[in-house]
């Protein structure tokens, strides 16, 4: 083929390509401007259907568009039989959907692969271009733009994906017979499988760190570890998971177990189990969770130590239920605790991130129409909305791995940790997400009122260490750091790296990763960070010193679990948490 028809060729694909990308993105806005239009405000009043990017930006980012597909078309027509040539288009960093050599190797795949991303990018540069004043309606956009794009991946489909072709070839079929009964599998579930689910078990290898329920009421239990040292500090620490997920990611298993870590450093630990609520339970509310929760485990943790004023703990929403009790005792005139510690943790909601753009007053109002009065959100549906955060690495990995390939998924404690999904009772959940995600309260002194108080965080004024994770999707930390202008107490702020849970979970033991320290009290978070030091290992060993010079005295480790009013009920880790959704 002469050079003039590789040209006529390039131009021809050029503007097909031009045309591709004009219908997919008028197929795309319509979709989204079609679920806006059906979203209602509370006033009954329609929303407006999507609007598209000013027309000159509109044709530079089409033009754009239209050069790089004709560049990639000329650059297939160019290459030689067997030959590998570099990409024109880069997957973003961290994107392993296109990393298996067959991709490369092949001209076909490799097209295909490059035009995705070429598509990828164009819409997600529309997507950003949308004039909309309403930051919370563009970030909706955005996100549901990701979803779109992630979904049609041509690695999540059979025919487009080499790695597929390649094993059902090399199995003999055998990983699609697989992979269907595997489908068939989780369809039965009714959720992915992420992990060998028959390798672990609560209460065999994983929340084994040795304790005792020593107190229970219809929603939480409180268990009381067992010392695994001759002194302790006297102070002892009361930790509170999030309600939203099960407590024993703070007890994976003993070399990347919080919980056991601390109690090897010498406190004696109690924690909070909240219960999976049923039916039953779908009545309760905030005020229930702050009072039956945490303000009746704090008098039990007093009761047993006879230490007046506890250090806490409080991680994602559990910190945020902390953070309204010790309010709550503050406006009661008492001085609950010694410290707290507010982990991956959100106060001041202004940025609630990539959940804040999901919340808006339709959706709100829905839900305090069907359940705020009583009934469950069913665990399953929340877990649904975390894994789209992160499609490609929650759902479409597994979906390629699993029903594609074939592949039974490797044992993996924070992704069994992660399908073991509880109920939220709807009058808790809708006050949870109007107060502060719609509405940002808790923020503003006196706004909120909890088991009658008004809240004020500025009256919180014991020595706080608040951790925040850099790669956090679900409490960016720049939304965590304002919680420093918040509470009335000094401030140490510590950034890890990597993400909510992975960051949270770095166990001493490995010492892996990294984290940021800066002794500024700067109002900026990012004035802060620009003067931060990066230190290597995790940053338990950082807030293990911390909480030490907050233990008071050594002294003898107690030699039984509770006392003679609070005697143990069951070993740990207790019934509550087993309880499935």
């Amino acid at each position: 083929m002469s050079d003039s028809e590789d040209k006529q060729q390039a131009n021809a694909a050029a503007q097909g390509m031009l045309q591709f990308g004009q219908a997919m993105m008028q197929n795309f806005f319509d979709a989204v401007g079609r679920q806006q239009a059906a979203m209602q405000d509370s006033s009954g009043a329609t929303v407006q259907r999507l609007p598209l990017p000013e027309a000159e930006e509109l044709s530079r980012m089409q033009q754009q568009f239209a050069e790089r597909h004709a560049a990639l078309w000329s650059a297939l027509l160019q290459r030689k039989p067997g030959e590998q040539a570099a990409p024109i288009v880069e997957p973003p960093p961290g994107d392993r959907r296109f990393s298996s050599p067959e991709w490369a190797s092949s001209p076909v795949f490799d097209y295909v692969r490059q035009a995705y991303l070429l598509n990828s990018q164009f819409l997600k540069q529309v997507s950003d271009a949308v004039p909309m004043a309403d930051g919370r309606a563009k970030s909706r956009v955005q996100f549901l733009t990701r979803q779109y794009i992630d979904a049609l991946a041509p690695s999540n489909f059979a025919a487009t994906n080499p790695e597929f072709i390649k094993t059902a070839l090399e199995t003999k079929g055998e990983s699609i017979t697989k992979g269907l009964k595997n489908l068939i599998a989780d369809l039965e579930k009714g959720r992915i499988s992420m992990t060998d689910e028959a390798a672990f078990e609560v209460g065999r290898n994983l929340a084994v760190t040795p304790g005792a329920v020593i107190h229970e009421n219809e929603l939480v239990q409180l268990i009381q570890y067992a010392p695994l040292t001759d002194k302790v500090a006297q102070v002892p620490l009361l930790i509170v998971p999030p309600s939203i997920n099960k407590y024993y990611v703070l007890d994976l298993q003993p070399e990347n177990s919080l919980v056991r870590f601390a109690v090897e450093q010498g406190f004696t630990v109690f924690l909070v189990s909240w219960k999976n609520v049923g039916a039953e339970g779908g009545h309760f509310t905030w005020d229930d969770y702050v009072d039956k929760g945490v303000l009746t485990s704090l008098d039990v943790v007093r009761a047993v130590t006879r230490v007046k004023k506890p250090n806490v703990l409080g991680f994602c929403v559990g910190g945020t239920i902390l953070s309204a009790a010790l309010a709550v005792a503050r406006g009661r005139g008492e001085e609950p605790v010694e410290s707290v510690t507010l982990m991956t943790t959100l106060l001041d909601f202004a940025d609630a991130g990539e959940l804040g753009c999901l919340v808006d007053e339709a959706s709100v109002a829905a839900r305090e129409a069907a359940i705020g009065k009583g009934g469950l959100l069913k665990g399953q549906e929340l877990a649904n909305v975390f894994s789209s955060l992160r499609a490609n690495d929650l759902i479409w990995q597994y979906v390629v791995g699993n029903y594609l390939k074939g592949n039974t998924p490797p044992p993996f404690d924070l992704l069994y940790w992660n399908s073991d999904s509880t109920n939220l009772p709807g009058p808790f959940l809708t006050w949870y997400l109007r107060n502060m995600y719609l509405e940002n309260n808790l923020r503003v002194p006196g706004k909120l009122k909890v088991l009658g108080v008004k809240l004020d965080l500025g009256k919180v004024d014991v020595p706080a260490y608040l951790l925040a994770t850099r790669e956090d999707h679900i409490v960016p930390w720049k939304g965590a750091y304002l919680s420093r202008g918040l509470l009335g107490g000094d401030t140490t702020f510590v950034l890890g790296a990597s993400g909510h849970i992975a960051g949270a979970i770095n166990p001493a033991s490995k010492n892996r990763r990294s984290f940021w320290v800066n002794p500024s009290t700067a109002a900026d978070p990012d004035e802060w960070l620009e003067g931060a030091a990066e230190r290597k290992g995790s940053w338990w060993l950082h807030w293990i010193e911390w909480l030490k010079l907050r233990g008071g005295k050594q002294v003898a480790a107690r030699g039984r679990i509770g006392n003679a009013t609070y005697t143990p009920i069951e070993p740990a880790p207790g019934r509550y948490v087993k309880e499935k959704a």
